[in-house]
């Protein structure tokens, strides 16, 4: 379409008569903080909403651990107190001798009822529920000192193995009457049994050096049963890996007491000054009449 020059005038001329109204334009930083104001102000609106849920289960999930890590550090100080003192009772018993058998097995019960008062009744005090399985790792070490301690005693005394429902039920009385008390798991028991395999082993070869054979015999007939009934109930435990590695350890002392047991037969004579013998007329000297 073509416009002559006068229409094209004319057209200019009635758009230049016309008000044209301009828009102010817009201040950028004002727009962008503007905007970001809003958008922030949404989302904390939204967070507090949708976050606040969460945060409160993890700051209780937080004060849970913390109490546990503090009751941890708890119980590990107590177990290490346990084993301190449980070791003195045992070197108490070790001091025993045909002269002072009756002083020294009081002294190390004495010892010993002073360990389960203090020192196991702490324990006890920290420990209640789950807390039996979930902190075992931490009061373990202790236990199976403790059990150690006990069945050492009280072998040397009655020449009987202390049984773990005796041990728990000297427990009954630290627990509080409206908790669970706390009662040694089977496990801590056998660990624990293991462990005074080797005691007994030292102090049968301490026992024939006095010139005591007849006990480190029935030292060496008990230790020899522990083995054997332990060598059944292994293989068929779950969690025995501590058993087993305890276990070699064990055949070791055995051996040991019967190797120690069985030179004084054969060669006693080579044992007079230690036997305590006078009958110069025996080839066994200081040895009971045996059956070779």
């Amino acid at each position: 379409m073509y416009y002559s020059y006068s229409a094209v005038i004319h057209r200019l001329r009635f758009m230049a008569s016309k008000p044209h109204h301009l828009l102010p334009l817009p201040n950028s930083a004002t727009t962008v903080a503007a905007k970001r104001a809003r958008t922030m102000a949404t989302d904390s609106s939204s967070s507090s909403s949708s976050s606040s849920p969460i945060k409160d289960a993890f700051t209780k999930y937080t004060q849970y651990l913390n109490t546990l890590n503090e009751k941890r550090e708890r119980v590990v100080k107590a177990s290490r107190d346990i084993t301190i003192n449980s070791k003195k009772v045992i070197f108490q018993v070790h001091r025993i001798s045909k002269h002072n058998r009756e002083e020294v097995l009081e002294k190390a019960e004495k010892d010993l009822k002073a360990v389960t008062d203090q020192y196991i009744s702490r324990l006890v005090k920290e420990l209640h529920g789950t807390d039996f399985w979930k902190l075992r790792r931490a009061y373990s070490p202790g236990v199976q000192e403790y059990i150690e301690a006990a069945t050492f005693c009280s072998f040397c005394k009655s020449g009987n193995l202390l049984t773990l429902d005796e041990i728990n039920a000297t427990l009954l009385s630290l627990s509080d009457p409206s908790l669970e008390p706390l009662q040694i798991n089977v496990l801590d028991y056998l660990l624990g049994l293991a462990d005074l395999t080797g005691e007994l082993m030292r102090l049968a070869i301490g026992r024939i050096s006095e010139g005591e054979l007849e006990f480190a015999e029935k030292i060496c007939r008990f230790v020899r049963d522990i083995y054997r009934e332990l060598t059944l109930l292994v293989p068929h435990m779950d969690d025995s890996y501590d058993m087993k590695t305890k276990m070699d350890t064990m055949l070791q002392s055995v051996m040991k007491i019967e190797n120690a047991c069985f030179s004084v037969h054969v060669r006693g004579s080579e044992y007079i000054p230690l036997l305590g013998s006078s009958d110069p007329s025996s080839f066994l000297l200081g040895v009971p009449d045996i059956e070779l």
